[in-house]
């Protein structure tokens, strides 16, 4: 009974341990990557990557079987909300390995989807946009499709533990289906020859840590020495960690602590989600008008003040329609985000392929996204166990998350939300509503300090390259 408790009182922080180690290992898998394309297509790494992922979640099923779990019986009545008595009797420290393969996993498939849309329709800044939202919107129309599956029929039907039996499944559909696609202009005989002289893939996997090394220090040179660049660092980084906190942090939080019932966290997430596919399909709709993320982000840092409601939200527990209302409250949080997000990665894509390069190995595409995305997940993966530490202390001390939340969620949110809001007036001819020329400014300096002198063609083939290329040289 004592290390029930003990396991109960450290549920967030564990929690957000897993998370944390999660998303550092997405970084990991960014880098293995590239020896990988170059050694074999995108399809067949891609491929054998979400089969990966899907072999290690179906490891836990089975875990689960073989140490007495069993699907949640229709009739089960749980003596207490925290009776999971159907699950399997195993050292849940063993999911950390499990979730940090996974993550490796997550990290080489989600840099193909940052990348490759450039390589779709070039550096159109409207086509970009178009591109992003279209890949956006069907990725929250899943992700929303997923949550309330999740939330109104696998949970109450098979229980936590066997919830995610459909995960290995349509994994392995997608990675069959993935086998099929184009080669993406792979070249075996060319890249054999490039990596003749790396014998050894340890060698090769070395050298591309310190390729991805010298990627971030080169991303974080031309984000902090360029007005151009210096605001993406809060606009994208700090804005992907709040809305990620968001989701994995403050809704779990609310759905267990507030309503009695976690597995309502996916039907908020559910909203969340809903929220982000309006947002990327606003900017589908209105490419054309607004042409810069800047009043997307504005929109964003407004809407994430709707989160104060929080801490002085007392609904009733265990009645679901109130899980409803507060997802409903999420979607505008989540729209301003999404909207952001995508036009935001329109705008990176379309800028930094005009910039050249000095180091051969090394984009200014691969370098900056390197440094962004490395920087969320740095602070993701060290705030939110910390912050899951906090909450913990503080529910077990007054016996609410209320008081936490007032800093977690309301003070946190806000503070995000007032660097984002500045941010988007630090570039030239920002100020205006609905800024139309930004996209050109300081390209010519950031060309001249950073260019090749013999390779005046090299912005041009850089937005046609391939996909193997561009992750390759990130």
């Amino acid at each position: 009974m004592l290390i029930k408790q003990e396991h109960i009182r450290k549920h967030s922080r564990k929690i957000g341990l897993l998370a944390g180690l999660n998303q550092a290992f997405q970084c990991v898998g960014s880098v293995l990557i590239a020896p990988l394309i170059k050694r074999w297509p995108t399809r067949t790494v891609l491929s054998a990557s979400i089969l990966v992922f899907a072999v290690f979640t179906a490891i836990l099923l089975i875990v689960d079987a073989a140490t007495g779990g069993y699907i949640k019986p229709a009739s089960f009545t749980p003596a207490n909300k925290n009776d999971f008595s159907y699950y399997g009797h195993y050292n849940t420290d063993w999911i950390i390995p499990i979730y940090c393969v996974t993550g490796i996993a997550y990290g080489m498939v989600e840099l193909i989807r940052r990348v490759i849309p450039r390589d779709i329709v070039g550096g159109n800044p409207a086509k970009l946009q178009r591109m992003d939202a279209l890949v956006h919107i069907f990725y929250e129309v899943s992700g929303t499709a997923g949550a309330f599956a999740t939330a109104l029929g696998l949970i109450p039907r098979l229980g936590n533990n066997y919830a995610f039996i459909i995960t290995p499944i349509l994994f392995t559909m997608s990675g069959i289906t993935w086998i099929f696609l184009g080669t993406l202009q792979f070249n075996k005989s060319s890249s054999a020859n490039g990596e003749a002289e790396e014998s050894n893939y340890i060698k090769t996997i070395l050298k591309k840590v310190s390729l991805f090394a010298r990627s971030i220090y080169i991303g974080a040179k031309l984000i902090f020495t360029r007005r151009q660049f210096i605001w993406l660092w809060s606009g994208y980084a700090i804005a992907l960690y709040g809305h990620r906190y968001l989701e994995n942090g403050i809704a779990p939080q609310v759905a267990r602590r507030y309503l009695g019932n976690s597995e309502w966290s996916q039907i908020i997430v559910g909203g969340s989600n809903f929220g982000e596919l309006l947002g990327a399909f606003s900017v589908f709709v209105f490419a054309n008008y607004v042409k810069t993320p800047m009043p997307w982000l504005r929109l964003d840092a407004i809407m994430l003040l709707i989160i104060w409601y929080i801490p002085y939200y007392y609904p009733p527990e265990d009645e679901v329609k109130y899980a409803w209302i507060i997802a409903a409250t999420f979607i505008p949080i989540s729209f301003g985000w999404a909207a952001g997000d995508v036009s935001l990665a329109a705008y990176i894509q379309t800028s930094l392929a005009r910039l050249e390069s000095k180091d051969k190995e090394v984009s200014p595409l691969g370098a900056v996204m390197a440094f962004l995305y490395s920087s969320y997940i740095i602070i993701y993966a060290i705030a939110n166990p910390l912050l899951g530490k906090y909450i913990d202390n503080i529910y077990n001390s007054t016996g609410s998350v209320r008081p936490a939340l007032v800093n977690t969620a309301a003070i946190q949110l806000t503070i995000i939300s007032v660097l984002v809001f500045i941010s988007t007036f630090i570039p030239k001819g920002a100020f205006t509503c609905n800024p139309q020329l930004i996209y050109d400014q300081d390209v010519d300096n950031a060309r001249t300090l950073d260019a090749s002198p013999n390779n005046n063609n090299s912005a041009e083939n850089d937005q046609n390259a391939s996909v193997a290329d561009t992750v390759i040289r990130f």
